[in-house]
C-alpha cells in the first residue's frame, strides 16, 4: 500500500503502556483490525479497533512509536477519517493503559447516590451486573444497570465515579445518569459531569 508522506503520529508515552497482541488481521477484506491489551492493577481489558481499507499504520519498535498514513490525503473523506481514526486509537491506547473516567456531581437537596448489587425495578443484564440508584426528587429511587467494562463507586454520598476502557461507553453511561436530573439553570440543581457548570439566569418576575 503507498503511503503519504505526511503521518499523524500517537502519542509515545501512552504507546508504551500497551502491547499490540496483533497488527492488522483482515478479518473483513473491507477493514482492518488492530487488537490492544494490557494487564493493570485496576481494569484489564482489550478493545478493538477497526481501520478503514484506506487507512495504514507503521510500528517503530526502536522508538516506541507508531505512524498512521492513508492511501491518498488528496481525497476529502481518506483526510477526514485519518485524524479521526487517530483520535480513537489513542482513545483505545489510554483507555487499555491507564483507563478513562467520568465523575459525576449530584446538587440539590437530598440528592445522593449508591452503588447496589441488586435492583429492584430492572433485572441484570449481565451475571454480576451492579446498578447505580439515584434518589434525586422522585418519588422512587432511579436504578440503572452499569453497563459491562464499567465500574461504578461513590466516594460520597453526592459523587459517581465511573471508570472504564472504553471511553464511549463511559461518557454514554454518565450521560444517561445525568439525564434523569438535567442541571437547571435557575437554582443550580441537578447532576453534573466532570467539570460542567452552569450560568445561573434570574427568575422572571411578573
Amino acid at each position: 500500500m503507498q503511503q503519504a508522506s505526511d503521518h499523524y503520529q500517537v502519542d509515545s508515552h501512552s504507546f508504551m503502556l500497551t502491547r499490540l497482541l496483533a497488527t492488522i488481521i483482515p478479518k473483513d477484506p473491507s477493514h482492518k483490525t488492530v487488537f490492544l491489551s494490557i494487564s493493570t492493577s485496576s481494569i484489564p481489558g482489550k478493545l478493538a479497533v477497526q481501520l478503514p481499507p484506506f487507512v495504514d499504520y507503521n510500528i517503530n519498535e526502536a522508538t516506541r512509536k507508531a505512524t498512521l498514513s492513508v492511501l491518498d490525503r488528496k481525497v476529502r473523506d481518506q483526510r477526514e477519517m485519518w485524524g479521526t481514526t487517530r483520535a480513537y486509537l489513542q482513545n483505545h491506547i489510554l483507555g487499555v493503559s491507564e483507563g478513562h473516567t467520568a465523575i459525576l456531581r449530584l446538587v440539590g437537596v437530598g440528592y445522593r447516590a449508591t452503588v447496589e448489587p441488586s435492583a429492584i425495578t430492572v433485572k441484570p443484564d449481565y451475571p454480576g451486573q451492579h446498578f447505580v440508584s439515584l434518589k434525586v426528587g422522585y418519588s422512587h429511587p432511579i436504578e440503572l444497570g452499569v453497563p459491562l467494562g464499567v465500574k461504578a463507586s461513590t466516594p460520597l454520598p453526592t459523587r459517581i465515579l465511573l471508570e472504564g476502557i472504553d471511553k464511549e461507553v463511559v461518557n454514554s453511561f454518565a450521560a444517561s445518569i445525568r439525564a434523569w436530573r438535567k442541571p437547571e439553570p435557575y437554582k443550580g440543581k441537578g447532576i453534573f459531569v466532570n467539570e460542567e457548570t452552569i450560568k445561573l439566569k434570574a427568575k422572571k418576575i411578573k
